[in-house]
Protein backbone atom coordinates (compact mmCIF):
# COMPACT_ATOMS: atom_id res chain seq x y z
CA UNK A 1 0.00 0.00 0.00
CA UNK A 2 1.12 3.24 -0.90
CA UNK A 3 0.35 5.60 1.75
CA UNK A 4 -0.74 3.26 4.87
CA UNK A 5 -1.03 6.19 7.45
CA UNK A 6 -3.36 7.92 4.84
CA UNK A 7 -5.33 4.23 4.26
CA UNK A 8 -5.50 3.98 8.07
CA UNK A 9 -7.03 7.74 8.54
CA UNK A 10 -9.46 6.91 6.10
CA UNK A 11 -10.74 3.96 7.93
CA UNK A 12 -10.65 5.52 11.00
CA UNK A 13 -13.04 8.55 9.51
CA UNK A 14 -15.42 5.57 8.13
CA UNK A 15 -15.81 4.19 11.54
CA UNK A 16 -16.08 7.71 13.00
CA UNK A 17 -18.79 8.44 11.06
CA UNK A 18 -20.39 4.57 11.43
CA UNK A 19 -19.96 5.49 15.25
CA UNK A 20 -22.08 8.82 14.98
CA UNK A 21 -25.26 7.31 12.82
CA UNK A 22 -25.74 4.09 15.69
CA UNK A 23 -25.31 7.25 18.58
CA UNK A 24 -27.75 9.19 16.48
CA UNK A 25 -29.95 6.62 16.07
CA UNK A 26 -29.46 4.99 19.41
CA UNK A 27 -30.31 8.45 20.99
CA UNK A 28 -34.09 7.65 19.45
CA UNK A 29 -36.35 6.62 22.48
CA UNK A 30 -40.14 5.10 23.03
CA UNK A 31 -42.28 7.93 25.15
CA UNK A 32 -39.47 10.32 24.09
CA UNK A 33 -42.35 13.57 24.36
CA UNK A 34 -43.83 12.34 27.37
CA UNK A 35 -43.61 15.17 29.92
CA UNK A 36 -42.83 17.21 26.86
CA UNK A 37 -45.86 18.31 26.01
CA UNK A 38 -47.54 18.78 29.61
CA UNK A 39 -50.31 16.33 30.53
CA UNK A 40 -50.87 16.31 26.53
CA UNK A 41 -50.26 13.33 24.77
CA UNK A 42 -48.97 13.96 21.74
CA UNK A 43 -48.95 10.37 20.35
CA UNK A 44 -52.51 10.70 21.32
CA UNK A 45 -53.04 14.07 18.99
CA UNK A 46 -50.99 12.74 16.08
CA UNK A 47 -53.28 9.16 15.97
CA UNK A 48 -56.68 11.17 16.99
CA UNK A 49 -56.26 13.04 13.45
CA UNK A 50 -54.65 10.23 11.46
CA UNK A 51 -57.42 7.82 12.38
CA UNK A 52 -60.02 11.04 11.70
CA UNK A 53 -58.74 11.20 8.13
CA UNK A 54 -58.65 7.28 7.94
CA UNK A 55 -62.06 6.69 7.89
CA UNK A 56 -62.97 9.44 5.14
CA UNK A 57 -59.60 7.82 2.91
CA UNK A 58 -58.40 4.22 3.62
CA UNK A 59 -55.67 4.65 0.71
CA UNK A 60 -54.18 7.31 3.58
CA UNK A 61 -52.01 3.55 4.60
CA UNK A 62 -50.02 3.23 1.23
CA UNK A 63 -49.35 7.30 0.98
CA UNK A 64 -47.65 7.57 4.56
CA UNK A 65 -46.05 4.37 3.38
CA UNK A 66 -43.96 6.48 0.67
CA UNK A 67 -43.95 9.28 2.28
CA UNK A 68 -41.87 7.74 5.33
CA UNK A 69 -40.05 5.29 2.58
CA UNK A 70 -39.42 8.57 0.13
CA UNK A 71 -38.23 10.45 2.77
CA UNK A 72 -35.85 8.22 4.61
CA UNK A 73 -33.86 6.76 1.79
CA UNK A 74 -32.51 10.32 0.47
CA UNK A 75 -31.18 12.30 3.96
CA UNK A 76 -32.23 10.19 6.19
CA UNK A 77 -35.59 10.22 8.44
CA UNK A 78 -35.18 14.03 8.46
CA UNK A 79 -38.41 15.08 7.10
CA UNK A 80 -36.20 16.91 3.85
CA UNK A 81 -39.15 15.86 1.39
CA UNK A 82 -41.47 17.64 3.53
CA UNK A 83 -39.87 21.25 2.19
CA UNK A 84 -41.02 23.29 -0.50
CA UNK A 85 -39.37 24.95 -3.03
CA UNK A 86 -38.62 24.35 -6.42
CA UNK A 87 -35.63 22.33 -6.15
CA UNK A 88 -37.00 20.72 -3.45
CA UNK A 89 -36.83 16.75 -2.93
CA UNK A 90 -40.83 16.78 -3.40
CA UNK A 91 -40.27 18.15 -7.22
CA UNK A 92 -37.98 15.22 -8.04
CA UNK A 93 -39.44 13.16 -10.86
CA UNK A 94 -40.06 9.89 -8.54
CA UNK A 95 -41.19 12.12 -5.73
CA UNK A 96 -44.52 13.51 -8.05
CA UNK A 97 -46.89 11.19 -7.17
CA UNK A 98 -46.14 11.48 -3.37
CA UNK A 99 -48.69 12.50 -1.61
CA UNK A 100 -49.86 12.81 1.97
CA UNK A 101 -48.65 16.04 2.91
CA UNK A 102 -51.50 17.93 3.82
CA UNK A 103 -52.24 15.18 6.45
CA UNK A 104 -48.60 16.19 7.93
CA UNK A 105 -50.35 19.69 8.15
CA UNK A 106 -52.97 18.84 9.71
CA UNK A 107 -51.09 17.06 12.17
CA UNK A 108 -48.45 20.09 13.02
CA UNK A 109 -50.98 22.46 13.63
CA UNK A 110 -53.01 20.08 16.08
CA UNK A 111 -49.52 19.71 17.84
CA UNK A 112 -47.98 23.44 17.62
CA UNK A 113 -50.99 24.03 19.26
CA UNK A 114 -50.50 21.57 22.60
CA UNK A 115 -46.84 22.63 22.55
CA UNK A 116 -45.19 25.10 19.67
CA UNK A 117 -41.77 24.27 18.85
CA UNK A 118 -41.44 20.61 20.54
CA UNK A 119 -42.55 18.05 17.95
CA UNK A 120 -40.86 17.62 14.82
CA UNK A 121 -41.33 16.87 11.74
CA UNK A 122 -39.56 13.95 10.57
CA UNK A 123 -40.98 12.18 14.06
CA UNK A 124 -44.54 13.18 13.15
CA UNK A 125 -44.18 11.25 9.86
CA UNK A 126 -43.07 7.94 11.37
CA UNK A 127 -45.81 8.12 14.21
CA UNK A 128 -48.63 8.61 11.64
CA UNK A 129 -47.65 6.45 9.56
CA UNK A 130 -47.08 3.81 12.37
CA UNK A 131 -50.57 4.64 13.25
CA UNK A 132 -52.11 4.34 9.59
CA UNK A 133 -50.24 0.71 9.36
CA UNK A 134 -52.44 -0.40 12.62
CA UNK A 135 -55.59 0.95 11.28
CA UNK A 136 -55.26 -1.15 7.97
CA UNK A 137 -54.75 -4.50 9.94
CA UNK A 138 -50.90 -4.04 10.89
CA UNK A 139 -49.55 -4.79 13.99
CA UNK A 140 -48.99 -2.31 16.76
CA UNK A 141 -45.55 -1.29 17.39
CA UNK A 142 -43.83 1.70 19.52
CA UNK A 143 -42.14 4.35 17.87
CA UNK A 144 -38.94 5.40 19.12
CA UNK A 145 -39.11 9.48 18.71
CA UNK A 146 -36.44 12.79 19.42
CA UNK A 147 -35.79 13.04 15.33
CA UNK A 148 -35.02 16.13 14.41
CA UNK A 149 -35.76 18.28 11.39
CA UNK A 150 -33.08 18.25 8.30
CA UNK A 151 -32.20 21.90 6.71
CA UNK A 152 -31.32 20.61 3.52
CA UNK A 153 -33.85 19.45 0.83
CA UNK A 154 -32.50 18.65 -2.89
CA UNK A 155 -34.44 17.01 -5.97
CA UNK A 156 -31.29 16.50 -7.47
CA UNK A 157 -30.17 14.04 -3.83
CA UNK A 158 -33.21 12.09 -4.81
CA UNK A 159 -31.99 8.63 -6.28
CA UNK A 160 -34.52 5.91 -5.27
CA UNK A 161 -34.62 2.33 -6.68
CA UNK A 162 -36.18 1.90 -9.89
CA UNK A 163 -39.03 -0.45 -10.44
CA UNK A 164 -37.25 -2.10 -12.96
CA UNK A 165 -34.40 -2.76 -10.24
CA UNK A 166 -32.51 -6.25 -10.52
CA UNK A 167 -33.06 -8.36 -6.68
CA UNK A 168 -29.11 -7.97 -6.22
CA UNK A 169 -29.00 -4.29 -6.81
CA UNK A 170 -31.85 -3.36 -4.84
CA UNK A 171 -30.44 -6.10 -1.97
CA UNK A 172 -27.23 -3.49 -2.70
CA UNK A 173 -29.28 0.04 -2.27
CA UNK A 174 -30.42 -1.32 0.93
CA UNK A 175 -27.66 -2.70 2.57
CA UNK A 176 -26.58 0.74 2.10
CA UNK A 177 -29.30 1.81 4.33
CA UNK A 178 -28.13 -0.87 7.03
CA UNK A 179 -30.66 -2.43 5.69
CA UNK A 180 -30.70 -6.69 4.74
CA UNK A 181 -31.66 -8.66 2.15
CA UNK A 182 -35.19 -9.70 4.40
CA UNK A 183 -35.70 -5.95 5.09
CA UNK A 184 -36.01 -5.28 1.86
CA UNK A 185 -38.10 -8.43 0.64
CA UNK A 186 -40.93 -7.15 4.05
CA UNK A 187 -40.42 -3.66 3.27
CA UNK A 188 -41.86 -3.99 -0.54
CA UNK A 189 -44.57 -5.65 1.04
CA UNK A 190 -45.96 -2.50 2.03
CA UNK A 191 -47.24 -2.59 -1.60
CA UNK A 192 -50.21 -4.45 -0.69
CA UNK A 193 -51.43 -1.51 0.40
CA UNK A 194 -50.59 0.97 -2.53
CA UNK A 195 -51.18 1.81 -6.84
CA UNK A 196 -48.84 1.89 -9.53
CA UNK A 197 -49.16 2.89 -12.93
CA UNK A 198 -49.59 1.71 -16.14
CA UNK A 199 -46.12 3.92 -17.15
CA UNK A 200 -44.01 1.64 -14.55
CA UNK A 201 -45.06 -1.95 -16.17
CA UNK A 202 -46.51 -1.58 -19.81
CA UNK A 203 -43.07 -3.08 -21.08
CA UNK A 204 -43.93 -6.16 -19.34
CA UNK A 205 -47.57 -6.73 -21.25
CA UNK A 206 -46.29 -5.38 -24.68
CA UNK A 207 -43.21 -6.84 -26.60
CA UNK A 208 -41.19 -7.49 -23.80
CA UNK A 209 -37.69 -7.80 -24.47
CA UNK A 210 -38.56 -7.38 -28.03
CA UNK A 211 -40.40 -10.68 -28.12
CA UNK A 212 -43.41 -9.60 -29.56
CA UNK A 213 -45.07 -11.29 -26.23
CA UNK A 214 -45.91 -10.38 -22.61
CA UNK A 215 -43.16 -11.35 -19.70
CA UNK A 216 -43.42 -14.93 -19.76
CA UNK A 217 -42.94 -14.66 -16.09
CA UNK A 218 -46.41 -13.13 -15.17
CA UNK A 219 -48.99 -15.53 -15.67
CA UNK A 220 -50.40 -14.82 -18.97
CA UNK A 221 -54.38 -14.57 -18.04
CA UNK A 222 -53.21 -11.79 -15.30
CA UNK A 223 -51.27 -10.37 -18.20
CA UNK A 224 -54.65 -10.14 -20.16
CA UNK A 225 -56.38 -8.87 -17.08
CA UNK A 226 -53.40 -6.08 -16.99
CA UNK A 227 -53.80 -4.78 -20.41
CA UNK A 228 -57.63 -4.39 -20.29
CA UNK A 229 -56.52 -2.02 -17.42
CA UNK A 230 -53.08 -0.64 -19.12
CA UNK A 231 -54.30 -0.80 -23.27
CA UNK A 232 -51.33 -0.29 -25.35
CA UNK A 233 -50.65 3.19 -26.68
CA UNK A 234 -53.33 4.44 -23.97
CA UNK A 235 -53.94 7.88 -23.35
CA UNK A 236 -54.19 7.89 -19.88
CA UNK A 237 -51.58 6.49 -17.82
CA UNK A 238 -54.02 4.71 -15.21
CA UNK A 239 -53.62 3.72 -12.01
CA UNK A 240 -53.24 0.32 -10.97
CA UNK A 241 -53.82 -1.56 -7.36
CA UNK A 242 -50.57 -3.95 -6.67
CA UNK A 243 -52.77 -5.93 -5.05
CA UNK A 244 -55.42 -7.98 -7.13
CA UNK A 245 -56.39 -11.02 -5.33
CA UNK A 246 -57.79 -9.20 -2.57
CA UNK A 247 -61.44 -7.90 -1.32
CA UNK A 248 -60.19 -5.50 0.64
CA UNK A 249 -57.02 -3.98 -1.05
CA UNK A 250 -56.29 -1.18 1.69
CA UNK A 251 -55.72 -3.95 3.96
CA UNK A 252 -52.25 -5.04 5.30
CA UNK A 253 -51.71 -8.34 4.53
CA UNK A 254 -49.62 -11.30 2.98
CA UNK A 255 -51.92 -11.05 -0.34
CA UNK A 256 -48.95 -9.09 -2.09
CA UNK A 257 -47.03 -12.16 -1.76
CA UNK A 258 -49.40 -14.91 -2.87
CA UNK A 259 -49.81 -12.85 -5.74
CA UNK A 260 -46.14 -12.77 -6.65
CA UNK A 261 -45.54 -16.60 -5.80
CA UNK A 262 -48.39 -16.79 -8.74
CA UNK A 263 -46.14 -14.94 -11.26
CA UNK A 264 -49.25 -12.50 -10.46
CA UNK A 265 -46.33 -9.81 -9.42
CA UNK A 266 -46.85 -6.26 -11.13
CA UNK A 267 -43.41 -4.09 -11.24
CA UNK A 268 -40.59 -6.14 -12.13
CA UNK A 269 -38.63 -6.15 -8.77
CA UNK A 270 -42.19 -7.66 -7.42
CA UNK A 271 -41.94 -10.60 -9.36
CA UNK A 272 -38.39 -10.95 -9.50
CA UNK A 273 -38.36 -12.26 -5.65
CA UNK A 274 -39.67 -15.07 -6.20
CA UNK A 275 -37.50 -15.58 -8.44
CA UNK A 276 -34.11 -15.08 -7.10
CA UNK A 277 -32.28 -17.52 -4.94
CA UNK A 278 -31.33 -14.62 -2.54
CA UNK A 279 -35.20 -13.86 -1.77
CA UNK A 280 -37.35 -16.70 -2.72
CA UNK A 281 -37.43 -18.17 0.37
CA UNK A 282 -38.47 -15.42 2.66
CA UNK A 283 -40.99 -14.87 -0.17
CA UNK A 284 -42.60 -17.70 0.05
CA UNK A 285 -42.33 -18.05 3.51
CA UNK A 286 -44.23 -14.66 3.88
CA UNK A 287 -46.88 -16.35 1.18
CA UNK A 288 -47.35 -19.25 3.63
CA UNK A 289 -47.19 -17.61 6.72
CA UNK A 290 -49.44 -15.30 8.77
CA UNK A 291 -46.28 -13.32 10.01
CA UNK A 292 -46.00 -10.63 8.12
CA UNK A 293 -47.59 -7.90 9.82
CA UNK A 294 -45.18 -8.24 13.14
CA UNK A 295 -42.31 -8.69 10.56
CA UNK A 296 -43.30 -5.62 8.68
CA UNK A 297 -43.60 -3.28 11.99
CA UNK A 298 -40.15 -4.76 13.01
CA UNK A 299 -38.80 -3.40 9.51
CA UNK A 300 -40.45 0.02 9.99
CA UNK A 301 -38.80 0.25 13.43
CA UNK A 302 -35.62 0.04 11.58
CA UNK A 303 -36.37 1.93 8.37
CA UNK A 304 -37.31 5.11 11.12
CA UNK A 305 -33.88 4.60 12.54
CA UNK A 306 -32.07 5.49 9.36
CA UNK A 307 -29.44 8.37 9.28
CA UNK A 308 -31.44 10.15 12.04
CA UNK A 309 -30.54 14.29 13.52
CA UNK A 310 -30.74 14.31 17.24
CA UNK A 311 -29.81 16.06 20.02
CA UNK A 312 -28.44 19.87 19.02
CA UNK A 313 -28.62 18.42 15.10
CA UNK A 314 -30.73 20.00 12.67
CA UNK A 315 -34.18 22.26 14.42
CA UNK A 316 -37.65 21.84 15.12
CA UNK A 317 -39.43 23.34 12.41
CA UNK A 318 -42.56 25.77 13.36
CA UNK A 319 -43.81 24.71 9.95
CA UNK A 320 -42.54 21.28 7.99
CA UNK A 321 -42.56 23.47 4.73
CA UNK A 322 -39.75 25.51 5.61
CA UNK A 323 -36.94 25.75 7.73
CA UNK A 324 -36.75 28.10 10.46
Amino acid sequence: MKNPTLFAAAVALALLSLAVVETDAAALQVGYYRGKCGKKDVEAIIRGVVAARFRQDPTLVAALLQLQFYDCFVNGCDASILLDGPSCEKNAAPNLSARGYDLIDEVKVAVESACPGVVSCADIIVTATRDAIVLAGGSPYDVRTGRRDGRISLAKNVNLPAPSISVPEAIGVFKKKGLSANDMVILLGGHTVGVTHCSSFADRLYDYNKTGKSDQKMDQSFATTMKAKCPKNGKTNNKVNFKQNSLNSYALDNNYYKQVVAKKGILHIDQRLAFDPATTAMVASLANGSDFPRRFSDAMIKLGAIQVLTGTQGEIRRSCRRTN
